[in-house]
């Protein structure tokens, strides 16, 4: 069965518009949820609402409240969400364009698909989306979805466009009160280079297949054991790989470490810093866990 649109409406350009649809680009659905259910009559149970004052009340009872204050609310009224609501006039207009790499990650919020909305569409839906894919931008523009106003990204992705709902200014906390206290200076060059050789160990190409969510994968099995009549399994910890602690790439750094020439005075080695024999740890144990290393050993 084909998919149901979320929104149908057209996608404007200045005088350019074409028909379109949107859909969304992912699903919960597939994911392990629970039910509250009774302990001895496995019924479902069903929340009421409760009054501190009143004890159990009806829904008909409830009315919206904002808090401006602490436990001081102001009423807001079916008229008044009535009065503030933005008309949707199904048009996805177009204000302006952007670098892609401009819109910070941390705004974005849903994805969505966009695709033409019947054949006298497709020319033009196709025109403008190898303009954005050519231009490597991507559009800003308003979405009335839910009676609520959003604004939106949308650019080229594959034969279609993708949606993306963008989060107000507002949700978005700054980093000072997070980044603040990080020191800016440059690190040790040394330390640097062997970062980044252990970050060129593993470079790979990206497939999210190869990193499925493995407690919803453990749940599932242990769901199908339990249908079946048998026990839960216990799930193995993940395998960490050899992973070298502070203290032991210390210890492994100190007994590389020559003794001193017992002729001359010299000065005082200068010692290496807990990062650094760390990071050298890790680089050594990286290579030697490596496919490369263990092919050259069985050669």
């Amino acid at each position: 069965m084909a998919a149901r649109a979320s929104w149908k409406g057209h996608l404007r350009l200045s005088l350019v518009s074409c028909a379109v649809k949107m859909y969304p680009a992912t699903s919960g659905a597939d994911r392990i949820s629970f039910n509250q259910l009774h302990k001895d009559t496995h019924n479902r149970i069903n929340m009421k609402p409760v009054d501190p004052e009143l004890g159990l009340v009806e829904r008909s009872d409830l009315v919206r409240g904002y808090e401006y204050e602490d436990k001081q609310y102001i009423i807001i009224e079916d008229s008044d969400l009535e009065a503030v609501r933005i008309e949707s006039n199904h048009t996805l207009n177009i204000e302006a364009f952007v670098d892609e790499d401009e819109v910070d990650v941390v705004y974005q919020d849903a994805p969505y698909y966009l695709a033409p909305d019947g054949a006298m569409a497709e020319e033009t839906f196709v025109v403008l989306r190898e303009a954005m894919r050519r231009s490597g931008k991507v559009a800003i523009a308003r979405l009335v979805f839910s009676s609520r106003e959003r604004v939106v990204t949308i650019g080229a992705r594959e034969t279609g466009m993708l949606i993306t709902t963008l989060r107000n200014p507002n949700e978005v906390r700054g980093t000072a009160e997070y980044f603040g206290n990080i020191p800016v200076g440059k690190p040790d060059a040394e330390m640097l280079e062997l970062a980044e050789k252990l970050i060129e160990q593993k470079v790979t190409a990206f497939d999210p297949k190869d990193y499925e969510d493995r407690y919803e994968a453990a749940l599932m099995a242990m769901i199908k054991e339990k249908l079946k009549g048998h026990k839960p399994i216990i799930a193995a910890a993940p395998e960490r790989g050899n992973v070298i602690n502070l203290m032991d790439a210390l210890k492994a750094s100190l007994g590389e470490a020559k003794p001193a020439a017992k002729s001359k005075a010299k000065a005082a080695p200068v010692k290496e810093s807990p990062a650094k024999a760390s990071l050298k740890a890790a680089l050594e144990a990286s290579k030697a866990a490596s496919p490369k290393a263990t092919s050259r050993k069985k050669a």
